[in-house]
């Protein structure tokens, strides 16, 4: 046998023994395991019922009347704080208001009490539109949710009562005759804390 074909062949043998190592298969014992999650997220479904807190007519200085409403927690997570944001409106029926009406309805929030008459917080209808909701929450819902450990459990609702007063300031309010007032009241819920699950 020549040289080259001694070359050759053994560089063949070579390349052979090198793809043996490289691609050749060994035998081992060998297992998998499969772990999966799931994440889904609960829901915050805050409703007052009735969704309208109050309708009266004929209202003159000095009448006032207790309304009873319930925000329920519809949703699947708790509850652990409700903001207030007020809005209203007044119809100036004669063009000739020097003042606000809403500075003379005078809103108090009572605990859901069968007596009705201890007040949690107690303003009026200007101020409140004009208070910061932190304000409100901290000044009324905190002490309202805190006979539940401070929030509204997800499937329970609960009362508040609030109590509307037409001041009678002692002068002349001839300018409100005939006006009206529309409230918006938007409560916002936000959820409870995080917790370890």
């Amino acid at each position: 046998m020549g040289l080259k074909k001694k070359l050759g062949l053994g560089v063949s043998t070579a390349a052979l023994g090198l793809s043996l190592i490289g691609g050749g298969t060994f035998a081992y014992f060998s297992d998998t395991a499969t772990a999966s999650g799931t994440f889904s997220a609960g829901t915050v479904d805050l409703t007052s019922n009735p969704e309208k807190v109050i309708d009266v007519e004929n209202l003159k200085p000095g009448d006032w009347m207790v309304r009873s409403f319930d925000l329920e927690n519809n949703g699947t997570i708790d509850i652990g704080s409700i903001k207030l944001n007020t809005s209203y409106s007044v119809n100036d029926v004669g063009g000739n208001n020097t003042e606000d009406l809403g500075e003379h309805i005078e809103v108090s929030f009572l605990y859901n009490d069968d007596k009705k008459d201890q007040v949690i917080y107690q303003t009026n209808l200007a101020d409140l539109q004009s208070q910061d909701p932190d304000v409100i929450e901290g000044n009324i819902f905190s002490g309202w949710l805190g006979e539940r450990g401070g929030q509204l459990e997800a499937g329970t609702s609960d009362n508040l009562d609030v109590k509307f007063k037409f001041v009678d300031n002692g002068e002349d309010q001839n300018e409100f005759q005939e006006d009206s007032l529309e409230l918006t009241w938007e409560f916002e819920a936000m959820q409870a804390d995080g917790e370890e699950r």
